[in-house]
């Protein structure tokens, strides 16, 4: 693979800002290539220079390619079905919000993200929602069984890394009329190669460009399969934008993904998004390279056995693998915690270290943080 490679130089800005930090945690808050800060400038001299006219670029040309470089990454045959959003959770609250049985029967894995085991908890007391959760190898089991309103799976679970393999068996039960298969692919977007080229007419899958695809906040995105949830109940203006000579009291739809926009947002993480997919595109630093890259430095990392304490969750295979090792330990906050002290990032969920490796680790980062970690054990 890459023993010796390393891809510093694209994040410079960075990682001069603080020379000494190890950041193992690009799988919680990714470090932002230089590429980003010039996406970031143009969103800026865009608004100088157009003002009010800026929003015609941005739902034009700057909208049009991040649509084309997720399409291309995850093989969508249209990238109309495509939109964005500051955050994932604006889609999930317009998602069930489309559905018109209440209570909503939403089927979960037990491992789901924060934002969306808060929501449904919530709307579990408030009674729009019951909600039932399965671990992920009894998930598909469960989703043949039942009757579901919503079933809802990470692609790569954001605790264990596990990876839930059974996407096309999920998408096989999808129907416009429900239930209705939600993929959350934020840690599987740009970090796995994934495929959807196959069940794009059937699931909907969000993710975001915070982790992987490096472009820091704001750049969250929904793939919307034609035909499934045409009228958002929560919805804002953004969401008629072709179509704004509406009579009062009419509520209009785009025909596409932006049927899920809201309103005004800042167009600065698309400008972004776009930087830093161009600079890949130019370094020829794919989703395979760069994973690749990350397996190298995990391989050298498990190699020198420095948390031997501890039960590793997600170990390296033949097959996908996350872009982070999760380790359970009794002394996961307390270790994470002696890290930080010494200006190492990691990230700590409960009982769970998380380690993440990127572009901008060589094989003399891992080294270090093996040494750190034996020092302060």
């Amino acid at each position: 693979a890459y023993p010796v490679m390393s891809w510093k130089h694209l994040f410079s800005k960075s990682l001069a800002a603080n020379p000494e930090r190890l950041h193992f945690a690009a799988h919680s808050h990714h470090l932002w290539p230089d590429a980003s800060y010039e996406g970031h400038m143009a969103a800026w001299q865009d608004a100088a220079v157009l003002a009010d006219h800026k929003w015609d670029k941005i739902m034009g040309p700057v909208w049009s390619e991040a649509q084309q470089h997720v399409a291309d990454e995850l093989k969508l045959p249209d990238p109309a079905t495509l939109c964005f959003a500051p955050n994932t959770h604006d889609f999930i609250v317009r998602i069930l919000s489309a559905i018109p049985a209440r209570p909503v029967r939403v089927l979960a894995t037990d491992g789901e993200f924060h934002s969306f085991r808060r929501q449904m908890t919530r709307w579990v007391e408030s009674g729009e929602v019951v909600l039932q959760t399965a671990s992920p190898g009894g998930l598909l089991e469960t989703a043949q069984s039942g009757e579901f309103d919503l079933i809802f799976a990470s692609h790569v679970l954001f605790n264990s890394g596990t990876i839930i393999s059974a996407l096309d068996e999920l998408a096989a039960l999808a129907r416009p009329e429900g239930p209705w298969v939600v993929i959350d692919g934020y840690h599987g977007f740009m970090a796995i190669e994934t495929d959807l080229s196959q069940i794009a007419d059937r699931v909907f899958y969000l993710a975001g460009g915070y982790k992987y695809a490096m472009a820091g906040e704001g750049a969250c995105f929904l793939h919307a399969p034609p035909g499934f949830a045409e009228r958002p109940v929560v919805t804002g203006w953004y969401a008629a934008f072709d179509d704004l000579a509406l009579a009062p009291g009419d509520v209009g739809y785009a025909p596409d993904g932006r049927r899920f926009l809201g309103s005004t947002f800042d167009p600065s993480g698309i400008y972004r998004f776009n930087a830093v997919q161009n600079m890949l595109d130019s370094e020829g630093l794919t989703t395979a390279v760069i994973s690749d890259h990350v397996a190298t430095l995990q391989a050298q990392f498990l190699e020198e056995d420095a948390l031997a304490g501890f039960e590793l969750l997600n170990p390296l295979n033949d097959q996908q693998h996350a872009r982070f090792l999760a380790f359970r330990g009794e002394t996961a906050s307390a270790l994470h915690d002696r890290l930080a002290a010494q200006n190492v990032v990691t990230d700590v969920r409960g009982d769970v270290l998380r380690i993440g490796f990127a572009l901008y680790h060589d094989r003399e980062d891992v080294a270090r943080l093996t040494k750190i970690i034996g020092q302060v054990s």
